[in-house]
């Protein structure tokens, strides 16, 4: 379908036989609309080294350095300010980020008809590209209701845990809500597969088509009911918010105001580390928690026995480096050179077990990405399903860790 819509608005004929692929992209990358390049920053704004690719080909890092001079890229080519939207963004950077659900098939997408266009020499703007790959995705989001609703089980995972976590959450008197940005006959439809057709007893509020992340954002946007018999909007007045009612669009203010649920008593969840926590994070002071799916394959690989003995090895390997540098002698400089040799390859193996192409979602070589950064920023909490709450108290207390600075290093590990 992405294809087809690119087919629309003119593209080549030749893009619907280009093959999805499916492990070639990683969620958070950064694509540079001025040059036509993807690549991953870490949180220092640092460009990794072997994960610049234009097309589905990387670049050598001679060529990276030769196009951007500095291997770090300065903050205003990367970030807007904060208050700007998400399309205003897009305006004022260079470079954006990738960082939703749907980010990998649009990277995927994107490196597809870029490679396509080089192979055949043909000419293109990479930021008319961006923008129409981009408007392919969004044109897709009715046509992707469409078919899940037919056949939901091919499409959504169930979750036995799911309704078990809501009935706990419910015995605790805990008050829940649901805002989305779905319609609600898709909501309605995946809630009763995942849940059961009684899914909304367990909803105070149930807000559909909120538009985020402007329903955090706006302050004059009415709430209006959903008539779900005529499957239309009414033009009531809506002065409060009661239960089985479903409402559409609105604005966070008027759900604060209508049920009096402020600050740090509100836990939010959301998929999208900037759409759907940040301006509750920063404007509103609510608790938040990610839910970030790829935790899943990142902590399997993790905990796999070949992947725990390189990355200690590389501990050992790059402190054996530090500590020997300033001797002298052709003797030392060989085996240095032997060691740093094998630290390069122990590094690369170590990144491609997450990703081939560009490796961890959450850390460069060492540092940890720029996804990361933004995720810790805006997150209290992160998992990979809401449902691993259930190995915690419905009261339990997540305490931050103090982490180790450079100079505290050795008075904890003396």
């Amino acid at each position: 379908n992405l294809n087809a819509n690119l087919i629309n608005r003119q593209y080549p004929e030749g893009i619907s036989e280009l093959a999805y692929k499916e492990d070639f992209a990683v969620r958070g990358l950064h694509y540079d609309i001025e040059k036509g390049l993807l690549l991953k920053l870490d949180s220092f704004l640092q460009i990794q080294f072997g994960t610049v690719y234009r097309g589905l080909h990387p670049l050598p890092d001679e060529e990276v350095l030769r196009l951007y001079k500095n291997r770090i890229i300065p903050i205003a080519y990367v970030e807007a300010p904060h208050k700007h939207s998400h399309k205003e963004a897009l305006h004022r950077t260079k470079m954006v980020q990738l960082a939703d659900l749907f980010s990998v098939p649009e990277m995927g997408l994107l490196c597809n008809v870029t490679e396509y266009f080089l192979s055949n020499h043909i000419d293109y703007h990479p930021e008319i590209l961006f923008r129409d790959v981009k408007n392919s995705v969004q044109s897709c989001h009715p046509i992707m209701h469409g078919m899940v609703v037919e056949n939901v089980s091919e499409y959504l995972e169930q979750n036995k845990d799911l309704r078990r976590f809501f009935e706990r959450l419910k015995k605790n008197n805990k008050n829940m809500f649901l805002v989305t940005n779905s319609p609600f006959h898709f909501v309605d439809t995946g809630m009763k597969f995942l849940v059961g057709n009684d899914w909304r007893d367990y909803f105070d509020v149930v807000i559909v088509q909120a538009r985020k992340p402007k329903f955090f954002t706006e302050e004059t946007r009415p709430l209006r009911i959903y008539d779900e018999i005529n499957k239309t909007q009414l033009w009531d007045r809506v002065t409060t918010l009661e239960k089985g009612v479903i409402y559409l669009e609105g604005t966070v203010k008027q759900l604060q105001d209508m049920t009096g649920w402020q600050g740090h008593q509100v836990l939010y969840f959301g998929d999208h580390p900037y759409s759907d926590l940040a301006d509750v994070t920063l404007e509103h002071g609510w608790r938040t928690g990610a839910i970030i799916k790829e935790l899943s394959h990142e902590i399997a690989t993790l905990n796999n026995p070949r992947f725990k003995e390189n990355a200690n090895w590389l501990q050992m390997l790059t402190g054996l480096i530090e500590d020997h540098q300033d001797y002298e002698g052709p003797d030392v400089q060989i085996v240095l050179n032997e060691w740093i040799n094998e630290r390069d390859s122990l590094r690369n193996e170590i990144k491609r077990v997450f990703n081939k192409q560009f490796g961890s979602v959450f850390r460069t070589y060492h540092n940890p990405t720029y996804f990361s950064r933004r995720l810790f920023r805006f997150a209290d909490i992160y998992m990979s399903s809401i449902t691993n709450l259930l190995e915690y108290s419905t009261s339990h207390t997540f305490y931050p860790r103090r982490g180790v600075m450079p100079h505290e290093y050795t008075s904890y590990f003396v």
